[in-house]
Parts: C-alpha cells; structure tokens; sequence
C-alpha cells in the first residue's frame, strides 16, 4: 500500500519549488533577449543615421566633378548634419607633363545622436580643374 501512494504523488506533477525555478531561468532568458533586441534596434538606428551622412558626403562630391587649383574649403549645415570639406595638392604625379594633378579630398560630417556627437571622416582623391584655354578666334 504505501509503495501506491509513493508512485502516485510522484506522478501527480511539479512541486511549488521547481515551479519557481523554471520560472526563474524563463525570466532570465526574457531578460536577456529584450536586452538583445534593444542593443539591435539601437545598432540599426545608428547605422540608418551614418548611411544618411555617407550620402551626403557622395551628394557632396557629385556636386564637383574637379576641384579649382586653389583647392575646396567649404563647410555648412544640412537636415541636422554639420559637415566641412578641406583639400590639398596631392603629391603623387606633381610636376609630370601630361598627367592631371590630383587633390586630396577630406570631408568630416557631425551629426547629433540622441545627446551623444558622432563624426565620420572620408578621403578620397578629385582631379584638379583644368584651365580654360582662350578663344582661338580672337574676334571682336
């Protein structure tokens, strides 16, 4: 009789403490997927906020197919994003007849994100402008 009852209560289902505990590491894996899934949402934000800069920064050079010999120093404001653009003489093939002197291109473009500053910094390499040749013509 008393190997039924044994058998029985074992049968019957959890104890209130393995209940907790079950509860407890649920409670732990809901933890620590809501804080995954903040630190992505997060992530995606920041990204969508640094493409909208880099196309900026393309929109930018698209705008000047070459740079005058006197360089590009340009700076301004544009849908929240501060940006400026410096250029210098790029050494590389200085002084080759034939050979189209290159600027380098340095554009920095700030950006607010929620209270915390971010920059990006691109470089990239225009030709310099060509001067324009006088008219062959000559007539007045």
């Amino acid at each position: 009789m008393m190997r039924e009852y044994g058998r029985r209560r074992a049968r019957r289902g959890m104890s209130l403490l393995e209940l907790l505990v079950a509860l407890s590491i649920m409670a732990l894996a809901v933890g620590v997927l809501y804080r995954v899934l903040g630190a992505s949402v997060r992530n995606v934000g920041m990204l969508q906020d640094q493409q909208k800069a880099v196309l900026l920064a393309q929109s930018l050079l698209a705008a000047r197919d070459a740079v005058a010999p006197e360089g590009w120093n340009e700076s301004g404001e544009t849908a929240g994003y501060a940006w400026r653009v410096r250029s210098q003489p790029y050494d590389a093939a200085a002084g080759q007849p034939g050979i189209t002197p290159l600027h380098s291109i340095a554009m920095e473009i700030r950006w607010s994100d929620g209270g915390q500053s971010r920059q990006i910094e691109l470089h990239t390499l225009r030709p310099q402008r060509r001067p324009v040749a006088p008219s062959a013509g000559g007539g007045s």
